[in-house]
């Protein structure tokens, strides 16, 4: 982007290059001026909304956090419609794919940012963690409709189910073959269940 030419909305457009650096280069080579650099603005940019280049990390993931959240907040009324397997799957289709192999690999690479972003969302509330509990809360809606086997854990479920999207986002990346394989592991998982509200 050529000097003196203004940018629209910034900080999203700075956060957005961070996912293009780390899904494309990984979050060894992420600095500043990589960041930049992807962006096609001068680092002043960066540094006229944001104190430090942490500060900036934890701005990103603190809007990042938030946005998966709000991806899966729906899941829980799903409950009683399609199937568990389904519904399930989908999750790997409502969360925007670039942000959670990012979110994924710069956590995993900068653990310190959770702790800056509980501090503004509050506890739990970093990462995955919401998703974890969305999960959570629509498996024991279905529970209690006799989707899921009354000795079935909705926590440890979900738990197992964040753990695939975690690994997934570790290893494949935003390749296609990821959304396949979550329906696998997912399908292997509810393996059983019933598919109506009994």
């Amino acid at each position: 982007m050529p000097r003196g030419v203004a940018t629209p909305e910034p900080r999203q457009h700075l956060f957005a290059a961070v996912e293009r650096v780390i899904v494309g280069e990984g979050p060894s080579r992420l600095t500043s001026r990589a960041v930049t650099r992807e962006a096609g603005v001068a680092t002043g940019l960066l540094f006229s909304h944001f104190t430090n280049f942490d500060e900036f990390l934890v701005g990103y993931a603190v809007d990042r956090s938030f946005q998966l959240a709000s991806a899966v907040a729906g899941l829980p009324t799903r409950a009683g419609s399609a199937t568990v397997t389904e519904n399930l799957s989908e999750i790997g289709q409502a969360l925007p794919l670039d942000t959670l192999v990012t979110m994924t690999r710069l956590m995993a690479y900068r653990p310190g940012i959770t702790a800056g972003v509980e501090s503004v969302l509050g506890d739990g509330n970093a990462g995955l963690q919401p998703v974890e509990r969305a999960i959570a809360r629509y498996l024991t809606t279905e529970q209690q409709l006799g989707r899921l086997p009354a000795s079935a854990d909705p926590e440890a479920l979900a738990l197992v189910v964040t753990g695939v999207l975690h690994h997934l986002a570790l290893t494949d990346g935003t390749s296609p073959v990821a959304a396949g394989r979550l329906h696998r592991a997912i399908a292997a998982l509810t393996d059983g269940f019933p598919t109506v509200a009994q």
